[in-house]
């Protein structure tokens, strides 16, 4: 049958297991032959399986768990000869995640037809590794510079064990992996790094972009014992995984290769680190020998699927918040000399600039845009250093998820009164398939400056908002964060159909703004959950339910005259896609009751880890139109 429906065509049975002993660091030609034969078969059964997440929509990333192949066949050969290993494949890369399914495959944990399914909405295949929710993976991964230093505390707690750990020359980067280093080293601790040092990440080429940077180096330096090797060349990849399990203490192998070596379309690009496109992934495996029908009946029929509504109250015209993001600073910029915006801007890049928004302003300002690493913390900082001068100013981006990341940073960049303009795109769980590690929900640990200092976080609602709020806000001192969303969003239109944010709108720093008048209560919202709010709210009031509207794009200030307004209605329901732990939900309730307000109140937010997919992220947290009203219905009562 096609699609999803099929048996998977690579016979995951003919891996042959194999034990190797590291006392003997040369393999014999039998041993040799069987390794290629494992190597060749699960990357194959990779490329295929990968592929359909391009096919479905959902992306996905093939060339970095395609890469690590031949040192996962060589752990799971000395996990097979004894007991004296952790058997646990350590990824402080979780977007490898398809490396612990073709794990979890081979174990028995899912049936191997399911890795077909591979990132899809409920599938429990999700763009990283979630512990509890696959069956067969043993931990969770995906925020890199994560995994080290835990793999310490796994060491310690086993310290009869060697305990692996893979690594890249991306998550390397991180400042938490230096930190491992040193407590690695000073500990002694048994733990085994095999790093693939491909010099592919998202945005480039660590070589070009970081110059000076050396995995190697870097972790000699901090005192490892380190053997590099040509990560293709089988018989020396060996003998080095060899020499650092006998070897007493902290120690790695850094395995040099070009990104999906062998994979034609996508070897040694940047375009590697993502999914592999249906059509070289059918190319490949017609050269593999593998009949053109296997692939093709498979690929050709998985298509993107969606939850399809139609929305009233926005347009069917889409657009990219976190692109626009970019295109605003440019609009910005564009009336600046290149000399005096290179004198007064400084954007630094981590690694994400064509996520973020970032490379338009790259490619038409490279005046005054700096390429740099995946280093959030440094990064952040440095874009405070430049804005320490009260008339510079200083931008940086990245996911929302990784603002956690910063807190203290900010922090800092605060008490020095620094000049920071943040952009976190992929905020809430919007199209997120990614799922709950890169879920960006906790915007509020922003705001975490005392009560007699301020600082500003905007959630623009279309895109013509977010060009409103940077013209406004990019030259204003302080800490400004700016968030924006994974998914494309509609336009917000008024009753009469033209845009709301259109000719003639202005915005203001820290007022909310009416989309409707209501005397039944009040739907506070924002982002990307506006036009999902507006939606339910024109239904309601096409049955005559008068719910009004409040656009919050200012998140963390309060409107006194809007929040008296909303307050001495019925009742408030605050819609947003944040933790509810720790969104605007959470603060809303309070600012009434210190007012004497007291209407009916309710929130909806984020609750609970994700289901994977895309559009089936917000209705798997309750927070469609349909749940909105039945909310809205409920507080009405």
């Amino acid at each position: 049958m096609p699609g999803t429906e099929s048996a998977f065509p690579i016979d995951l049975k003919k891996y042959r297991k194999l034990t190797l002993d590291p006392s003997k660091p040369q393999l014999t030609a039998e041993q040799k032959s069987t390794l290629l034969h494992n190597i060749q078969l699960l990357r194959d059964a990779l490329v295929l399986f990968t592929a359909t997440g391009a096919a479905r929509g959902v992306s996905g990333h093939t060339g970095g768990a395609y890469d690590t192949i031949p040192e996962v066949c060589i752990l799971l050969s000395l996990f097979e000869a004894s007991e004296k290993y952790l058997p646990i494949v350590f990824d402080e890369a979780g977007h490898r995640v398809a490396t612990q399914y073709l794990l979890a495959a081979l174990d028995g944990h899912i049936p191997p037809e399911h890795l077909l399914h591979y990132r899809e909405a409920n599938s429990k295949l999700p763009g990283h590794p979630e512990l509890g929710l696959t069956p067969g993976v043993k931990f969770s991964s995906g925020r890199l510079g994560h995994m080290w230093p835990m793999v310490n505390g796994v060491a310690m707690a086993n310290k009869e064990k060697v305990v692996f750990c893979l690594g890249s020359d991306g998550s390397q980067q991180e400042g938490n992996d230096a930190e491992a280093a040193r407590l690695a080293v000073a500990q002694n601790l048994n733990v085994k790094l095999l790093i693939d040092d491909n010099d592919v990440t998202i945005a480039g080429h660590p070589s070009q972009y970081l110059k000076g940077y050396d995995v190697s180096k870097t972790l000699e330096g901090h005192g490892l014992k380190v053997y590099t090797v040509q990560g293709e060349d089988i018989d020396a990849l060996w003998a080095a995984i060899a020499a650092v399990v006998t070897y007493d203490g902290p120690a790695a192998v850094v395995a040099k290769r070009l990104m999906a070596p062998g994979v034609a379309d996508i070897e040694g690009s940047t375009h590697g680190h993502d999914v592999i496109p249906v059509k070289a992934a059918i190319k490949y495996l017609a050269a593999r020998g593998y009949p053109t029908s296997v692939s093709e009946d498979i690929l050709n029929n998985i298509k993107p699927t969606g939850v399809p509504y139609l929305y009233i109250g926005s347009s069917k015209e889409v657009g990219a918040n976190r692109v626009v993001f970019g295109e605003a600073v440019n609009l910005v910029l564009d009336k600046l000399s290149k000399e005096e915006a290179a004198e007064k801007v400084m954007v630094i890049d981590s690694d994400l600039e064509g996520s973020t928004g970032l490379k338009v302003i790259h490619q038409k300002h490279p005046e005054v845009f700096v390429p740099s690493g995946i280093m959030e913390r440094g990064n952040f900082s440095t874009a405070a250093g430049f804005g320490f001068d009260a008339n510079k100013f200083g931008v940086f981006s990245t996911f929302s998820a990784f603002l956690e990341m910063v807190i203290s940073e900010v922090t800092m960049a605060r008490l020095n009164n620094c000049n920071v303009l943040s952009h976190f795109s992929h905020s809430g769980v919007d199209e997120m398939a990614d799922n709950t590690c890169h879920f960006g929900v906790n915007s509020f640990f922003a705001d975490n400056g005392l009560s007699d200092v301020q600082s500003w976080l905007y959630f623009p609602a279309d895109p013509l908002q977010m060009v409103a709020v940077i013209q406004r806000v990019f030259f204003e001192r302080g800490l400004r964060f700016v968030f924006s969303t994974r998914s494309k969003v509609p336009y917000i239109l008024k009753e009469d159909g033209t845009k709301f944010f259109g000719d003639g709108y202005k915005f203001v720093p820290g007022k909310d703004e009416t989309i409707v008048d209501g005397k039944a209560g009040y739907v506070v919202s924002f982002g990307e959950m506006l036009y999902r709010s507006w939606d339910a709210v024109l239904r309601c009031r096409q049955e005559g339910l008068d719910v009004g509207l409040i656009n919050k794009p200012t998140l963390n200030l309060v409107d006194e005259q809007t929040l008296r307004k909303i307050g001495s209605s019925p009742f408030v329901l605050v819609v947003e896609s944040l933790n509810q732990k720790t969104g605007l939900g959470s603060k809303m309730g309070t600012w009434l009751i210190e007012r004497q307000l007291t209407p009916k109140y309710g929130y909806m937010g984020t609750t609970k880890e994700g289901c994977g997919g895309l559009s089936e992220q917000i209705p798997h947290q309750n927070l469609d139109p349909q749940s909105i009203i039945m909310k809205i219905k409920r507080l009405s009562n």
